[in-house]
């Protein structure tokens, strides 16, 4: 397997989980990484060639997980998502590579909320386009041990407190349920499809700032923002904590949306997965992350 975005938290359970299951794996890093069983560090980016010319050698199949999920403009966003999937598929065509799953997000079906979503759609109709054996993946919110993204939820429900966007639904997807689904369809041919996968438990905002809270050992008090104020607090973000800011002016946009759970009619089908983990438990198990690594 081929795997760009190996050292990202996605990446990370893909090795794990596979490396476990006996995969041999040639996985991208922009800088040196520990040795590890079955895995070959190949060093370069999406935007070096010749290393994905490396990373494609001997090769099966290509697992697409590397993406750009914060940028200061829509450059930052193209280069990564839109430059960088073309340039995979390109390689992956010289290396004589046809299976190709490709990670996007449930973002791409609402392309016109933000640059992320666009750029993630743009992505997808590349890999569409391509004469490859492809699937793509839209996860929905994706969290777990490792993951940082949630942390400010998980801090500010030890505070009872729980700053919302507008009324709506979300669901979420464990990393390790999504792992498997990437692994499962990485050893089959096909589908060509694009699925949308979540863990099948669609909440309103409040229900899943309670679970956090309960994670944390803690009641909160939902407040939901106005769209508006949401990206007050977005630019308030950006001026206190600049590139480190989790609540981008484009996140705020697309948060904002009534509805990101999985479309039923293009949920994967049942025989090939179905999620395992819940969101309370898996809420949970994050939490407990969190303290052990003392970042609650």
């Amino acid at each position: 397997m081929a795997l760009t975005g190996g050292t990202g938290f996605v990446g990370r359970r893909v090795i794990a989980q596979a490396v476990g299951q006996d995969w041999h794996i040639r996985a991208l890093t922009r800088r040196a990484q520990p040795a590890e069983p079955n895995v070959n560090w190949v060093r370069g980016a999406l935007d070096k060639p010749d290393s994905l010319v490396e990373l494609m050698a001997g090769a099966d199949m290509v697992l697409h997980v590397a993406g750009v999920v914060s940028a200061p403009d829509v450059a930052g966003f193209t280069a990564g998502n839109v430059a960088g999937t073309q340039a995979v598929l390109d390689a992956a065509r010289a290396a004589g590579v046809r299976r190709f799953v490709h990670v996007s997000s449930l973002s791409a079906r609402e392309p016109q909320l933000s640059a992320y979503g666009a750029s993630k759609r743009a992505g997808e109709e590349l890999v569409r386009a391509s004469d490859r054996d492809w699937t793509i993946v839209r996860p929905s919110g994706v969290y777990g041990p490792g993951d940082t993204e949630m942390r400010d939820m998980f801090r500010m429900a030890q505070m009872g407190l729980a700053l919302l966007p507008p009324p709506g639904k979300v669901a979420l997807v464990a990393v390790d349920d999504l792992v498997r689904l990437l692994l499962a369809l990485a050893e089959r041919d096909g589908p060509r499809a694009v699925l949308e996968v979540d863990d099948g438990n669609p909440l309103s905002h409040a229900d899943l700032a309670r679970l956090i809270g309960a994670a944390v050992g803690r009641r909160v008090l939902p407040m939901h923002l106005p769209a508006g104020l949401l990206r007050l607090g977005a630019r308030i973000d950006r001026t206190l904590r600049g590139a480190a800011a989790k609540l981008t002016p484009d996140r705020a946009s697309y948060l904002a949306h009534p509805d990101w759970t999985a479309d039923p009619a293009r949920r994967p089908p049942s025989d090939l997965w179905e999620p395992r983990i819940d969101t309370a438990r898996g809420l949970a198990d994050t939490a407990a992350w969190y303290r052990a690594h003392r970042l609650l």
